[in-house]
């Protein structure tokens, strides 16, 4: 019996490595033991500097938006339903554990919240795909929407923005010890990584014929690619690999400066110009008092790079 057991447990240890060193067709390995170890200080798991604490949010008393429809909906409801992305690291991620939602996107929507007269408990996130953004702003589904959302005049067809309160560029994450890769004029003969179908894969692949590409469904796949040596960078808007960056700051770093540009902005029904001017003026308060800066360090900052210029609003 004794020997039976002893052979059982090493068929189980064999169909384990088996199976790990199988995983999905297309899928990158495992991460390289180590590799995320340790920690940039002031990050997490670090040591040395305290973490750049987070702003906190008064809401404003007395609010009222004559002819703002959104803004009449959501005060007779006693909260603000807001959409949101839960998957990119200190920009729009949901915790699985506490369902609660945090990142620099988010604290941008609790910004608005409450120059708008409600607290962060009075704030509905709801995850909203890329796809439905539109749709969900038109149907009413959502207050408005904070989550890498790029201001376009295709766009503008169907919603309105108050913005930009962010710009961003297609750049490029590669790994902490990284010295030959230092921006988009070194990836010549390098293997870069992209996400299936979207705008900064299809700019590699148009304007840089001397790069190798590789396309994973998800960033998050391309980082474990990027990790485990498959390729030599990931390439996307830098507020998302900035995120990545924060969340593994031993291990990774953005290399050089952006070479395209991506206005963010705050999606907005395109009937409520009432509503669009008060998110306009919030974002107008919070830039002007620290709390942007504040955000930012404690969030996309943690990746090491430095907070941009906070971009200009414009009106219309």
């Amino acid at each position: 019996m004794k020997m039976r057991k002893t052979v059982a447990a090493a068929g189980i240890t064999v169909l384990a490595l088996f199976g790990t060193a199988c995983g999905k067709d297309g899928s990158p390995e495992a991460k390289n033991p180590g590799g995320t170890t340790g920690g940039a200080p002031g990050a997490p798991g670090g040591t040395g500097a305290a973490k750049p604490e987070l702003p906190t949010y008064t809401p404003k008393q007395g609010v009222a938006l004559a002819g703002s429809k959104t803004f009449e909906n959501a005060t007779k409801r006693g909260k603000l339903v807001v959409g949101a992305k839960e998957d990119q690291p200190f920009l729009g991620s949901k915790d699985p554990a506490t369902g609660k939602y945090s990142g620099f996107d988010i604290e941008i929507a609790k910004m608005i919240a409450a120059e708008l007269g409600f607290g962060p408990d009075k704030i509905e996130f709801k995850a909203i795909a890329s796809t439905n953004r539109e749709n969900a702003l038109v149907n009413g589904d959502i207050d408005y929407y904070v989550g890498t959302y790029s201001i376009t005049d295709k766009r503008k067809e169907q919603v309105s923005f108050a913005g930009p309160y962010y710009i961003a560029g297609q750049s490029l994450l590669v790994r902490k010890n990284e010295s030959a890769i230092t921006g988009k004029d070194t990836i010549k003969g390098k293997t870069v990584c992209s996400a299936k179908g979207s705008t900064p894969l299809q700019n590699l692949q148009t304007n840089f014929p001397d790069t190798t590409t590789r396309v994973f469904d998800t960033y998050s796949l391309c980082v474990e690619a990027l990790l485990s040596n498959q390729v030599d960078a990931v390439s996307t808007d830098d507020a998302i690999l900035k995120g990545y960056a924060a969340k593994d700051p031993a291990a990774l770093k953005i290399a050089g400066e952006p070479f395209t540009t991506e206005n963010y902005g705050v999606g907005l029904n395109k009937d409520d110009a009432v509503f669009r001017g008060a998110v306009s003026d919030a974002l107008d308060a919070h830039e002007k008092n620290g709390d942007w800066k504040k955000a930012y360090d404690a969030t996309l900052g943690l990746s090491g790079s430095a907070a941009p210029a906070v971009p200009a609003l414009v009106r219309y």
